[in-house]
């Protein structure tokens, strides 16, 4: 498994993301945003997260565009979490997608978020090749979810 990671600069974690969170946590989503709750896998804390669910095919998912970072360790652990947005919660269980089958995710994905997320992806974006699309799967988590409530 990739160890990579790609820390958030200043201004995304104390302005935008707390920003985008504070407006999810009250009910208002930026464009599909909800703040995704999942359990620590050694304290068993509810952690949260601002998140950009993705759905494909009527399907949906979480992309981790940073990398394999504290939510996507966390859902391994806890094999699914909730999403929220305002007061209600959509509990889920969730699967890991093989590196494999994450070339048309990841593409939609960066076709819907690039302005937010393209400066993860290392210079791939949405017209590129399903060869680079496949060189950046192992670095880029997804899971698919399944709402359970």
């Amino acid at each position: 498994m990739s160890t990579y990671v790609k820390k958030p600069g200043w201004f995304t974690v104390n302005v935008f993301n707390r920003a985008v969170a504070w407006l999810t946590r009250h009910g208002i989503s930026v464009r599909g945003s909800r703040v995704l709750a999942v359990r620590g896998r050694t304290s068993g804390q509810w952690r949260t997260t601002p998140v950009n669910p993705l759905t494909v095919d009527g399907q949906q998912y979480l992309v981790a565009p940073r990398g394999h970072v504290q939510w996507t360790r966390n859902m391994r652990a806890a094999g699914g979490g909730e999403l929220r947005l305002g007061k209600n919660a959509d509990a889920f269980t969730a699967t890991e997608v093989a590196d494999d089958d994450k070339v048309p995710l990841l593409r939609a994905y960066l076709e819907r978020w690039k302005l937010e997320a393209g400066a993860f992806f290392d210079g791939v974006g949405p017209d590129s090749p399903d060869a680079d699309l496949r060189r950046i799967a192992p670095d880029h988590p997804v899971f698919r979810i399944t709402v359970t409530n």
